[in-house]
């Protein structure tokens, strides 16, 4: 009788490898979207050949971390209260993916790889959901705007945010709060209803 023999575990220092490895393509795709292999190997302190060894190719590299990043954001969509009133539970959503900065502004960079936006967009589905139903309910309740549908309306909140973390430093202090602000403004909010709904969040773990 044959027996399976069990799957083999990698080496320490391979998973260490591949671990720098999508640790050093975040930080490099984060502020150049179209760093190459050559550049991501050279920050993660591997050759071009090391860095083939783990992944394929640069595609297989971002797919790895698309997949990554949006198992986070998905993650926290799921936590979304429902009871919420709809303007507090968008801008509770977009202060937790901030805590995410580092993710935000990889997922960020990586969307304006027209390469990559039909499988970020799949891998962001059940976060995009979410959003939606969001702005669904507010304009049900008359808290959101209702000059376009909820799927435009869902559509602007993502590219403002989108925007808000191209232009801003994901990990500022200033970006949750200007996050917050945005992604409020553009769901209809004034400028004064978005304040007094982002002086009720708690504060983000990097404020006092």
């Amino acid at each position: 009788m044959s027996t399976t023999a069990p799957a083999r575990r990698p080496r320490r220092d391979a998973a260490a490898n591949r671990a720098g490895i999508l640790s050093a393509a975040a930080t490099t795709i984060a502020h150049d979207p179209h760093a190459s292999i050559d550049t991501i190997a050279r920050a993660a302190g591997l050759s071009r050949r090391a860095l083939y060894g783990h992944f394929d190719d640069r595609d297989a590299l971002l797919h790895e971390l698309i997949t990554a990043g949006a198992a986070r954001f998905n993650a926290i969509a799921a936590t979304v209260d429902e009871a919420d009133p709809a303007p507090v539970a968008l801008a509770r959503l977009t202060a937790r993916l901030w805590t995410e900065a580092a993710h935000v502004q990889v997922a960020a960079a990586i969307a304006l790889d027209e390469t990559h936006v039909e499988s970020t967009a799949a891998a962001l589905a059940p976060l995009r959901r979410t959003v939606a139903a969001i702005v669904r309910r507010g304009q049900d309740d008359g808290s959101l705007r209702t000059d376009l549908t909820a799927a435009t309306v869902a559509r602007l909140v993502e590219e403002t945010a989108r925007t808000v973390v191209t232009r801003v430093d994901a990990s500022s202090p200033e970006a949750r709060p200007l996050a917050v602000r945005a992604v409020l403004s553009i769901a209809g909010l004034s400028w004064r209803e978005a304040d007094a709904v982002l002086s009720s969040l708690p504060p983000s773990p990097q404020e006092p």
